[in-house]
């Protein structure tokens, strides 16, 4: 018996279990493996005898301490077939603390001496313990090959084992199947040379695992990192290279070490790179200084692979980041181990700063559909259920798109191992529905027939929830029960690895077998634990963004927790978590419930994209079609998704949730990394109608399997794809489909690299879409050739509207006939030959090719191809290189084109010469209705009038294309035409030319030329005055800004009487307007007017004809002026109107405008307003002399100014209004107006309002009537009215009436009112409106006027709430001296009060 079956004190039982294990070999070296994850299985032990074998493997596990030797007998109960009765003994032992014997003393109890990382026991040394040895340059290379031997037979025994280790399929580990890699970057480059095929390459840019290192020296990046989100395969294929590095390929490398940061973190001193290669990976022979001075000779050759650095982005303390990021910081950046390859894996997400910005990023984006079938054909490749698998993926979509996830394709793998035996073919549908039951199914599956053990696994569930919650993926004995190691191992819920935290110090780890499972065990304690309520539950129901954050350092562990949890509140789920909580039902329920409430409340919410995506995940786990329709119809109209990488499964659980929605949805990706075969999953989508994506991560494959699921999205309206790196191939799978999707309206490939080609291919599909009315094929970069060829489909496709070429823009409007769905079921020739007879009959089309590099040889082709071509409407070919020959040949082409709006030729290096040929060329052009030219600002564009037969056509294409694009100027008349020359830098010596090239022009229209902005100045004035009659009638000439002085411009004037089409001439001289005009007007504005100019306009105007209106302004006129102005008007009979506007004038100008009302019988009117603006009407000669009119308002006239005023307003013969409002007179004012009244001859009204007067005004009109017996009517408002009128007659009047408004009188008022009252003899009638007198007060007033027999009408208006009391003011009456009579009238508001006196 060996020495531990002694210290254990029990022959028989020891000796029953050696016997026992004798028996199966392998499975013991499973164990070992697990618990001894370093154990070398060396072949010399297979010479033992068997027995002996058993107790020497027994003996390693039970001096690994107490914990791993229970796991260990725990394993045997639960999976060899023990007898109960030895069970009981093994388990009363040695199962727990008690039975592992205190008489193992030191030696059982320490720690296993220190072994090498993949189980090659050598002595331990460290790196710096020996002094270094003086070698020579062989002897040198002869260790350092020895430790490259070492490193390489240590990779292949780890890789080489085959043993199962957990009861699964023997396929379950050696299936591999190589995954889609996509390159990031455009550094890295494929090595020549390479010696690896084992993963596919996708569009050119995808790579494989030969092409992830550049061999090439000092050429592309050092740094790889490998990007991937959870179950993508990153570890397994950082494995994989490690394997096949021990196989020998990737000879490239002479040394590969690979580390996972899970393990790296729990280091907590700082590491050299010898420490880090030799004490924590695999350690040397001897002479440790000589092998890293090789290593690090020859560093171009090792390649240190870190897997998982997403898990080492701790949040920095005080002194920076942790060790083991320092030391792959180092590494990084080639400040230790210079020239050494890295490659990381990780998850997309916040990665560490210390990566150089060269460093390669590729995407690992799982499995395809053919690399699906390839992994289920490895799997089951010696079953008889492969056929089987393979019928349950291809009629089971979900689960085929679960599968794009490679850890889901194994785990589904395993189900329908476990699933086929027994069952129909089909069930996978209702089995495996989503990811959550494919882990419900996984662990079934697993577990013994017929038994689930729900304690373990709630605890086991336990220990990964809190794992969670503290960020812990690593476990070591102390922190797992024993039962529950040894439960995890016979499930294959666990791994365990060798933990190295320094030199000699190493431990078992134990792990779950992968992240998403530990997130599963824990949703299920969450749900099943009865440790858990529903309050504490619903906590863990979150939605994770996927956009990286600056605030977070490191990535969650439970990113797909909430998903477990919303699939376990699926109905089908409760009969197991039922189970698992020992029948308690209601528990279970009312905990689902509270889930779907959750989700409920977050899809009502306004969510950002990747939260969409995560809740899709959730409701899609549920099961619950009530859910899905309400997060569905919840989703917003335009759903855009941006900067985010999405996978098949994500899009796939996006389709599940639109299906429940009604309305159409617009959805836009945005600088999303998709994988190649992400459109498949939406196959069948009804719901979209705007589909777009713009990402240079879509290639080839990518529109390949996008064009298999166009045709079956049946409301799809817009699709775009922009911005990708689609290539010829791509484009052709497209071209193919589009035609199958006839309800398409938009469609556009922006910025997709293409060749002319390619684009010349695509548009040969516009024919066969008969509802497009779109094409956006922008920023291309295709070839003025191709340009050109495209203008041919626009002028031949009977449905293009527009073909707009801009630089980079290239865009076709397309206007498809009004037709019906059986119109657009009919064969596509039908449709083609209908459409191009209904665009014969009325298309019109739009041609702008701007700034295309066109030349003259291309304006020929263009010309000749659009004569051929429908009607024009719009031809744009700005910004060309067409020059003086060009724009020549397009002009005399413009008649024969037909166009209907515009040609523009700007900005094609036209010159002052080229202007004269093209005035020529469009000379006979009759629909020409604006030419405008202008050199300095490159522009050149004619406007066209439509004909008439074209003007009956139907104006929706017109509406149609304003629509869309940027609305037109708006047409001229067809009987007249605008010339513009403008800032040419015309001269005198080119006007006789220029006028040779109009003369043709002028018998076709009324013509307005325009010569502004020139440099014509006084000699081309003086000379085109000569030419202008040659010229014919023209409707308006434009000289402004050609430094005209103003004797040129009063040269001007004389073509007044030369040209008998001149009637007005608008003149500003300080901003250089000069404009020449045919109705009847002359303006000079802003001119320096002063006497000798104007009394020189005055004799230039005295021989034109008239009527003659003379507009001037200028910024002060000075009253010599305005005299010299006012003196020349009898010079002038055909003058009928004078206006000075926007012109300041001084104090003095009233009363020289008032005296021109005598002196010039012809004015009839003066109007002065502000001492800005003064106007002068004057009657024609054939009028007689009648009344005048004088308005001085604003004028800030006062008291001493009204005797002059009125004096000079006294010798005119008959005024029939005098409006002095909004001046400054007062009461004194007004008193000294009303004065001088009755010598005024005022036959109308005399305005006086806002005048600031009071009480003491209108008391002293009342005063004041008797001596104006001329004053038919009067009447002042003081509240905020502010009027004051008198209204005369031109004889006396017998009666007269006065109305007085908010005059606000006090009590000492009322006795002046009487006095007055009583003088008025004349005035029959007094209105009385709001003045504030009470029923006392008009009492009083009643009682004090006397007044001879006749009628007199007193009316107090009040709106007062107060009542006037009538029997008061009936005694006031009978005080009277003669009879009275009254009348009453209604009480009320108003109060009136009649009196006739007999």
């Amino acid at each position: 018996m060996d020495p531990v079956g002694l210290q254990l004190g029990n022959k028989n039982l020891w000796s029953c279990l050696v016997r026992l294990l004798t028996k199966d070999p392998e499975w013991l070296n499973a164990k070992m493996k697990f618990f001894l994850p370093n154990t070398d299985l060396d072949s010399r032990n297979e010479t033992l005898d068997p027995e002996q074998r058993v107790i020497l493997q027994l003996n390693k596990l039970h001096v690994q301490g107490s914990d791993t030797w229970q796991s260990f007998i725990h394993c045997v109960c639960m999976q060899l077939e023990v007898p109960l009765d030895l069970e009981v003994l093994l388990l009363s032992t040695f199962g727990y603390d008690d039975g592992f014997t205190s008489q193992l003393g030191a030696e059982g109890k320490s720690q296993p001496e220190s072994q090498l990382h993949h189980g090659l026991k050598r002595p331990h040394q460290s790196c710096g313990s020996s002094p270094r040895r003086k070698q020579c340059k062989k002897q040198q290379l002869e260790l350092a090959k020895k430790y490259l031997q070492l490193l390489r037979t240590s990779a292949q025994q780890r890789y080489r084992s085959q043993i199962p280790g957990s009861g699964q399929p023997h396929a379950f580990h050696q299936v591999y199947v190589p995954p889609i890699l996509r390159r990031a970057t455009a550094s890295l480059d494929t090595p020549e040379g390479a010696i690896m095929g084992d993963v596919k390459v996708e569009d050119g840019a995808d790579v494989s695992i030969s092409d992830l290192f550049n061999t090439r020296v000092n050429k592309g990046p050092r740094v790889t990192v490998l990007l991937g989100k959870a179950g993508m395969g990153k570890t397994t294929l950082a494995h994989r290279l490690c394997q096949k590095w021990a196989e020998g390929h990737l000879n490239c490398f002479q040394a590969l070490f690979l580390f996972e940061f899970r393990q790296l973190n729990l280091i907590t001193r700082f590491l050299t790179p010898s420490e880090l290669l030799f004490d924590l990976y695999l350690s040397p022979e001897s002479d440790h200084d000589t092998v890293f001075q090789y290593l690090e000779k020859n560093a171009d050759q090792v390649l240190l692979i870190f897997d998982g650095l997403d898990e080492a982005l701790q949040p920095m303390g005080p002194d920076g980041p942790g060790p083991v990021l320092t030391l792959f910081s180092h590494l990084c950046n080639g400040t230790l181990l210079p020239g050494c390859r890295v490659m990381a894996t990780s998850r997309p997400g916040k990665l560490p700063a210390c990566l150089p910005a060269e460093a390669a990023m590729v995407h690992m984006l799982g499995f395809d559909g053919p690399r699906v079938e390839e992994y289920v054909n490895h799997f089951f490749s010696a079953q008889p259920s492969r056929e089987g698998a393979l019928v349950e993926l291809q009629t089971n979509g979900r689960l085929r798109s679960l599968c794009a996830v490679p850890a889901l394709c194994q785990v589904a793998c395993l189900c329908l191992h476990h699933l086929l035996p027994d069952h129909a073919p089909g069930q996978s549908v209702a089995l495996l529905p989503n990811m959550t039951q494919l882990y419900m199914q996984m662990v079934l599956a697993l577990s013994p027939p017929g038994h689930l053990p729900t304690s373990s696994l709630l605890d086991l569930g336990e220990v990964a929830l809190r794992g969670l919650e503290t960020g812990k993926v690593i476990f070591y004995a102390k922190d797992i029960a024993p039962p529950l190691i040894a439960f995890g191992a016979t499930h294959s819920l666990l791994t365990s690895f060798c933990v190295c935290t320094g030199p000699g110090h190493q431990q078992t780890g134990y792990a779950f077998t992968h992240l998403s499972l530990q997130e599963f065990l824990a949703a299920l304690h969450l749900m099943a634990s009865p440790k858990v309520n529903k309050d504490t539950l619903t906590q863990y129901v979150t939605l994770h963004s996927r956009w990286v954050q600056r605030t977070k350092a490191r990535l969650g562990l439970s990113d797909h927790l909430p998903t477990f949890l919303a699939g376990l509140a699926s109905c089908t789920c409760r009969p197991f978590l039922s189970h698992l909580a020992q029948g308690n039902e209601d528990c279970v329920g009312a905990k689902q419930a509270a889930v779907v409430q959750v989700l409920k409340k977050l899809a009502t919410r306004k969510l950002t994209g990747p939260k969409v995506v995560e809740l899709c995940h959730c409701v899609d786990e549920t099961q619950e079609p009530e859910l899905a329709s309400l997060t569905a119809q919840s989703l917003p109209y335009q759903l855009p998704f941006h900067n985010f990488p999405l996978t098949c499964t994500d899009l796939a659980t996006l389709t599940n949730i639109l299906e429940h929605r009604e309305a159409p949805i617009h959805l836009d990706f945005d600088g999303c990394p998709l994988e190649p075969h992400c459109p498949e999953a939406l196959v069948g989508c009804g719901q979209i109608e705007n589909l777009s994506f713009k990402s240079r991560k879509c290639g080839d494959a990518f529109a390949e399997a996008l064009s298999r699921s166009l045709p079956t999205m049946g409301r799809l309206q817009m699709l775009g794809l922009a911005g990708s790196k689609i290539t010829a191939r791509g484009i052709s799978h497209l071209v193919k489909a589009l035609p199958l999707c006839p309800q398409l309206k938009e469609v556009s490939f922006r910025d997709n690299q293409l060749s002319d080609q390619v684009v010349l291919n695509i548009v040969e599909v516009l024919p066969h879409l008969p509802r497009l009315r779109k094409l956006d094929l922008s920023s291309n970069s295709i070839c003025v050739s191709t340009l050109l060829c495209l203008a041919r489909v626009a002028v031949t496709c009977p449905t293009v509207r527009m073909l707009q070429a801009r630089e980079a823009d290239l865009i076709f409007l397309l206007s498809p006939p009004t037709e019906t769905t059986a119109e657009l079921q009919r064969a596509p020739d039908l449709q083609e030959s209908d459409g191009q007879r209904k665009g014969a009959q009325s298309r019109s089309l739009t041609l702008r090719l701007q700034k295309c590099q066109l030349q003259v040889h291309d304006a020929e082709a263009l010309i000749a191809l659009l004569q051929e071509g429908p009607h024009l409407e719009e031809v744009d070919l700005s910004g060309n290189q067409l020059e003086d020959e060009g724009c020549r040949l397009m002009a005399e082409a413009a008649s024969q084109l037909h166009i209907a709006r515009k040609l523009d030729l700007s900005n094609n290096g036209l010159s002052v010469a080229g202007v004269h040929c093209v005035l020529r060329a469009v000379s006979a052009c009759w629909t020409l209705a604006e030419l405008h030219i202008s050199l300095q600002h490159k522009t050149v564009i004619f406007m066209f009038a439509q004909e008439p037969e074209e003007q009956k056509g139907p104006q929706e294409r017109a509406a149609f294309l304003d629509s869309l694009m940027l609305q037109m100027p708006s047409e001229l008349p067809l009987s007249s035409r605008r010339m513009r020359l403008t800032h040419c830098g015309l001269q005198e010596k080119h006007l006789e030319q220029l006028c040779k090239a109009l003369g043709g022009s002028c018998h076709l229209g009324h013509l307005h030329l325009d010569f502004s902005g020139n440099a014509l100045g006084d000699e081309g004035a003086a000379r085109l005055a000569q030419l202008l009659p040659g010229l014919g009638a023209l409707q308006s000439l434009n000289l402004s800004e050609n430094g005209l002085s103003l004797d040129a411009v009063l040269g001007l004037v004389r073509c007044f009487s030369t040209l008998q089409w001149l009637f007005r001439l608008d003149i500003s001289f300080e901003s250089q307007h000069i404009l020449l005009r045919g109705d009847k007007t002359s303006s000079l504005s802003e001119c320096p007017l002063e006497p000798p100019s104007l009394t020189r306009l005055c004799a230039t105007l005295k021989d034109c004809p008239g009527p003659l209106e003379l507009q001037l302004s200028c910024e002060f006129l000075s009253d010599q002026s305005l005299e010299t102005l006012l003196d020349c008007l009898p010079q002038l009979p055909q003058l009928s109107l004078l206006q000075l506007s926007q012109t300041g004038l001084s104090p003095k100008s009233p009363f020289l405008l008032a005296n021109t009302l005598s002196l010039c019988p012809r004015v009839k009117k003066v109007d002065l307003r502000s001492l800005h603006h003064a106007t002068l009407h004057f009657r024609s000669n054939e009028e007689e002399e009648g009344v005048c009119c004088g308005r001085f308002t604003g004028c800030s006239l006062s008291q001493e100014h009204v005797e002059s005023l009125c004096w000079l307003l006294s010798k005119c013969k008959d005024l029939s209004q005098v409006d002095l409002s909004a001046n400054l007179l007062g009461d004194s004012g007004l008193r000294c107006l009303l004065e001088c009244l009755p010598q005024v001859p005022i036959s109308g009204l005399l305005d006086l309002s806002h005048n600031s007067i009071s009480q003491e005004s209108a008391l002293y009109l009342l005063e004041t009537l008797p001596s104006c017996p001329r004053v038919r009517e009067a009447s002042v408002n003081l509240g905020s009215e502010q009027s004051f009128r008198i209204h005369f007659s031109r004889e006396d009047q017998a009666g007269k009436t006065l109305r007085l408004s908010e005059c606000s009188f006090r009590p000492e008022h009322v006795s002046r009112l009487a006095t007055g009252l009583s003088k008025s003899l004349q005035l029959t009638e007094l209105t009385l409106t709001q003045c504030c007198l009470g029923q006392k007060q008009l009492a009083i007033l009643l009682s004090l006027v006397g007044r001879p027999a006749g009628l007199f009408s007193l009316r107090d208006s009040t709106r007062h709430t107060e009542k006037l009391s009538f029997p008061t003011l009936e005694a006031c009456a009978l005080g009277f001296k003669k009879k009275r009579k009254k009348e009453r009238k209604k009480v009320s508001e108003d109060t009136e009060l009649r009196t006739k006196i007999n």
